[in-house]
């Protein structure tokens, strides 16, 4: 239940990322507007103890900043790891590549062939949008040409087991391996009790403030409002980050490209798949 309404914050996120800031902003001030009235009736009966109250926020305040750091710290670690997964990738393709045309057979230089074929099918995974189709026609493609360039190494290794295609089958496995990692790394996100912790600590917080305010009788409500707009940017950004192909912030391709000007193989750069 609280993975697939993530999953609709994030179907809304694909058509507006500001359109889940906003209802984010909407919510707190709600909850705002609902805790101040409740601290002025409070207080118009006597019932108030602002002393206490003053714990409570605090403590709300430091818990939602902890939660806010915690979130954003996974975030950053997820946006960094799809990043690393492609630099590693871009090299392992770069490695096998190199080692193929080293051995200088012609069934060597088949699989160094299919080695930039498959580059270009890598680069175009990353770049490719939230298209579930688009997404698995990359991934089928890179089954094919994984399975096609296997059976020309493993070819290659039983005609002549020596170090050398043995280095070269090492360093196909890993550009397989680790174009699994990247794989992984798209689809992880962050996970949906976390983030509705965070909302829901959000919310509470902003509860807890009006309530303040309510007993003591001194709405602030532009000051509130600046500090809504800032929790907000932060739980976007979160989203974002530990979301691949989300918003803004994107898995950088340029170590694909500069592995392919190292091939030497003088191609444009792919179209994404459409």
């Amino acid at each position: 239940m609280e993975k697939s309404s993530l999953n609709f914050i994030i179907s809304i996120a694909e058509i507006s990322i500001w359109g889940v800031g906003l209802v984010l902003l909407c919510l707190q001030l709600a909850a705002h507007e609902v805790g101040y009235r409740i601290g002025k009736r409070a207080k118009s009966r006597g019932t108030s103890q602002p002393e206490n109250v003053g714990v409570v926020v605090g403590g709300m305040l430091g818990l939602l900043a902890f939660v806010l750091a915690l979130t954003l710290s996974y975030s950053s670690a997820r946006f960094n790891e799809r990043r690393q997964d492609a630099l590693a990738e871009a090299n392992a393709i770069g490695t096998a590549w190199l080692r193929a045309q080293a051995i200088g057979s012609p069934e060597a230089l088949d699989i160094a062939k299919l080695l930039g074929e498959y580059l270009d099918v890598r680069e175009g995974f990353v770049r490719a949008g939230r298209d579930q189709q688009s997404i698995e026609k990359a991934n089928q493609q890179t089954s094919a040409l994984q399975q096609e360039i296997w059976s020309q190494v493993t070819a290659i290794v039983r005609q002549r087991p020596d170090a050398v295609t043995a280095a070269l089958m090492s360093a196909v496995n890993e550009t397989f391996d680790t174009g699994t990692s990247e794989r992984f790394a798209l689809d992880t996100r962050l996970p949906a009790q976390i983030f509705w912790l965070l909302v829901g600590v959000m919310v509470l917080s902003m509860a807890t403030l009006g309530y303040q305010f309510g007993i003591k009788g001194r709405p602030v409500r532009f000051l509130v409002l600046l500090l809504t707009l800032v929790w907000t940017a932060v739980v976007i950004d979160i989203l974002d980050l530990a979301t691949a192909r989300l918003g803004s912030f994107r898995t950088d391709v340029r170590m694909y490209e500069w592995t392919r000007q190292g091939l030497g193989e003088a191609r444009p750069p792919p179209v994404p798949i459409q």
